[in-house]
């Protein structure tokens, strides 16, 4: 696995992953960013949701749980004093769809958490607690499996995640 950073001037960056996709990456206007991309940090959280929630669908699909939708929400805290590693990560998963079991759902989640998110295990090996919940909603299909409903997840923006409590 390869992945090239090219520094674009201030601290505006651009990743190019091996599969050759990019990224945007800035720091924060007050560390002489524009907020014209995501902050390193930020493409960790990215990495963990995207890696455990490819897990959780395949799993589930495989399972032949009548999956409409999954969502994962991420929080984490981050220590107070430099380096400001993650020291507790929670990702909530939101599932959607027609009779899906919470069992098979939490079964999913146990075993990305212990056996397949790369991304997860390593963070946890790392030492930060990572913690999962997740919730079933119920949808009668009204499009096929692997379809999203309503609202198209990669359309959202933080501002449409709630802070968790």
């Amino acid at each position: 696995m390869r992945a090239t950073i090219h520094w674009n001037g201030k601290v505006r960056f651009t990743g190019v992953a091996g599969s050759g996709h990019a990224v945007a990456i800035d720091g924060p206007p007050e560390m002489g960013g524009e907020n014209a991309g995501v902050r390193p940090m930020e493409l960790m959280l990215l990495g963990l949701g995207g890696c455990t929630a490819f897990d959780v669908v395949e799993i589930l699909r495989k399972g032949r749980q009548r999956v409409l939708d999954c969502r994962a929400e991420i929080s984490a805290e981050r220590a107070e004093d430099e380096p400001k590693v993650f020291t507790r990560i929670h990702v909530h998963f939101v599932v959607v769809g027609e009779g899906v079991d919470e069992r098979r759902v939490q079964r999913a989640i146990d075993l990305t958490a212990r056996k397949y998110c790369s991304a997860s295990i390593m963070l946890e090996r790392g030492g930060v607690a990572i913690s999962h919940d997740f919730e079933v909603q119920e949808c009668p299909s009204a499009t096929e499996p692997g379809r999203n409903v309503g609202r198209r997840s990669q359309a959202l923006t933080p501002a449409d995640v709630p802070p968790k409590a």
